[in-house]
């Protein structure tokens, strides 16, 4: 029988392995947009899994989004066969990570220690999680040879831009059909497991006018001042009445436990003039303005419903304006997911919280969509938790950073995780 302390003793031999593997998977700048050192990364990981016996493919997502011979999107799938039938308990990952952005205070990609924190772009979000996943797994095997059915690990591409030319095409190429269990270690916390996540639905909103000269405005039809309308609709009666609805998914932080509406950009008349330029803007009244709706919804609404409340606010203002025309134009939407509290992977993961931290895990859902939404709608799997080392608030910040100590952790709840449903 493999005992937590063995487990413990196998995780703790390799602490200083699991630092240096988060900071080899931090140095490899895998920046999304536009996709770079996807291949290199996958390289890297399957010749690192190929040591510890792992089976390992690197499969291309040809012709999904932002796919291109430039920057082709890559994953990396990994399976080490047990001695016996069993089923299959999958580790996926996303390789991805957003752009640095401003306000850093060292290297986003030196992997720099201090103290328990190991800092650098994707360290929490999910680099730390991938490697915990990778350390657990070797310890494991090293203590349980003679497992039963099969582990994987798997780094997937684009999760940071929906996930299309990694989890989302794997699913579709049917890369799920025999896993029974699946883990993604997105930063949601050592004691915490992520049931699932709320839905979005982004859109493009575009109102019409007519261009005229900007010294007699009054010949034309500005369409930025239609968007004002419809913005001052939005804020007047839609915000209230999303403010109305709560959900009973236990969605993290409180403030995400209603409906919620961004307003992702705006961009109304003249494009933007190209770096370097510093002429004057021509004087037009615009005839195009638009915004990107940025929705995310609960459980307990409908996709129709959410799509309708903003179908309504459009047509409130073209009953007050004469001369005001608009086009909805669907983007993206992903469906609320959410695996149920009794589910095979939730159960044994609760286990080995208890046992390795000594405590209950709390049961959260996220704010914002992952790639259990693929894994869900696609592979129709639905155990399936996020579960993993890091701060949900840390991911895609400046100084983003990982806990030593909490990566080691979530790979001894993780390495339990196997050892209870695959019989070691």
């Amino acid at each position: 029988m493999l005992t937590d302390t063995a487990i413990a003793k196998a995780i703790d031999a390799r602490r200083d392995d699991l630092v240096r593997l988060t900071q080899d998977l931090i140095r490899i700048p895998t920046l999304n947009p536009p996709g770079r050192c996807y291949r290199e990364i996958c390289d890297y990981l399957a010749a690192r899994l190929d040591n510890a016996g792992f089976a390992t493919e690197l499969l291309r997502a040809h012709g999904t989004p932002g796919d291109s011979d430039a920057h082709p999107r890559w994953n990396m799938v990994a399976r080490r066969r047990g001695a016996r039938p069993g089923e299959c308990l999958h580790f996926n990952s996303h390789h991805d990570v957003v752009e640095v952005g401003h306000g850093w205070t060292r290297d986003p990609f030196a992997g720099e220690v201090e103290g328990d924190r190991l800092y650098g772009r994707g360290a929490c979000d999910m680099k730390g999680g991938l490697a915990a996943s990778i350390i657990a797994a070797e310890a494991f095997l090293s203590l349980a040879p003679d497992f039963a059915g099969s582990l994987e690990i798997s780094a997937t591409a684009d999760e940071e831009s929906g996930g299309f030319g990694g989890v989302a095409w794997l699913a579709e190429q049917g890369h799920y059909a025999h896993v029974d269990h699946v883990i993604i270690p997105e930063p949601l916390h050592k004691d915490r497991i992520c049931l699932g996540h709320r839905g979005v639905w982004w859109a493009e909103v575009e109102t019409h006018g007519r261009i005229a000269h900007g010294s007699m405005p009054f010949l034309g039809d500005s369409a930025i001042r239609h968007m004002g309308a419809v913005l001052a609709e939005i804020e007047e009666r839609l915000y209230p009445l999303l403010a109305t609805k709560r959900t009973e998914m236990p969605v993290v932080p409180e403030g995400a436990r209603q409906s919620t509406l961004n307003i992702n950009s705006i961009h109304g008349g003249e494009a933007e003039p190209e770096p370097g330029y510093d002429g004057l803007p021509a004087p037009c009244v615009a005839d195009r303005c638009r915004i990107i709706l940025d929705r995310r919804f609960l459980i307990e609404e409908s996709i129709a419903e959410v799509k309708a409340e903003i179908t309504a606010v459009m047509e409130r203002v073209k009953a007050a304006r004469p001369g005001f025309s608009y086009e909805i134009r669907d983007l993206f939407e992903v469906q609320p997911s959410m695996a149920d509290r009794d589910a095979p992977v939730v159960r044994s993961t609760a286990a080995a919280i208890e046992r390795v931290l000594a405590r209950q895990p709390d049961f959260v859902v996220s704010p914002g969509t992952y790639d259990q939404k693929h894994i869900d709608r696609i592979g129709r799997l639905k155990n399936c938790i996020a579960y993993g080392p890091g701060l949900l608030h840390l991911a895609h910040q400046p100084d983003e950073w990982v806990g030593i100590g909490d990566m080691a952790d979530s790979a001894k709840v993780m390495a339990g995780v196997m050892a209870d449903l695959l019989g070691g």
